[in-house]
């Protein structure tokens, strides 16, 4: 603890003051981030120091296993995020983002981890779906194989979870927001994305185009009404 207290000083001291014009830019302006990330709270996967993010980039979500719940009445910390990044900061790019040796992740697959922590049981119900993918869709893994399919299947669990938010359905609707599934690779320190066309992965590479779980483009269901122009 007293390591992390010296950093406060350095911040203070050193950070601070070589980035003073940003920090005025955005007690002046207000933030605009360009992305909302929902990551795992796991302290190895930092979304700010992925990304090489200034302050004001992100705004960031962070919870055990990076689960978004269904919409739902009740209030909820990860829903009132989401609809505060889209509604009030105009938030357009939503990455949902997992990584590998993923604690929650194995816990879900081995629930006898769950002893003692029934708050952490009751919150990884919403992966379930992810479980059942993993037991029923794939053959034979081992330990660490089952963990990595959950933990990238969960992604797309969780993407799906996003879209039942109206915020984010009626900006998906008007074309105004795209979903992003990412994966850190904590070994090899390599980023994949989903890519919504093939259902895979990908690795993220700078000569490639960025695969995209859902690319902004309006979707609605039904045609707009023809009005004749009046005579």
């Amino acid at each position: 603890m007293n390591d992390l207290i010296g950093r406060v000083f350095d911040f203070e001291k050193r950070v601070f003051p070589s980035s003073k014009g940003l920090y005025a830019k955005l007690t002046e302006h207000g933030q605009r981030p360009k992305a909302l990330m929902i990551s795992c709270a796991d302290s190895r996967v930092v979304p700010e120091l992925i990304m090489q993010a200034d302050p004001g980039d992100l705004f960031v979500c962070r919870n055990a296993g990076n689960i978004v719940p269904p919409f739902a009445t009740q209030n909820g910390g990860v829903s009132s995020t989401v609809e505060y990044a889209v509604a009030a900061l105009g938030v357009r790019d939503i990455i949902v983002c997992g990584h590998s040796d993923c604690g929650a992740m194995k816990a879900l697959m081995n629930p006898e981890m769950l002893e003692g922590m029934p708050n952490v049981a009751a919150w990884l119900r919403h992966s379930h779906a992810a479980e059942c993918v993993v037991r029923a869709g794939y053959g034979p893994l081992d330990k660490n194989d089952k963990v990595r399919a959950a933990s990238l299947e969960n992604v797309v669990v969780q993407l799906a979870h996003l879209r039942t938010h109206p915020s984010v359905a009626a900006g998906i609707a008007r074309g105004e927001i795209s979903l992003h599934g990412w994966f850190v690779d904590i070994h090899a320190g390599q980023m994949l994305g989903l890519d919504g066309a093939t259902g895979r992965f990908l690795p993220i590479r700078d000569d490639q185009p960025l695969p995209v779980a859902l690319a902004a483009a309006q979707r609605l269901a039904m045609d707009e009404p023809f009005v004749e122009a009046a005579e």
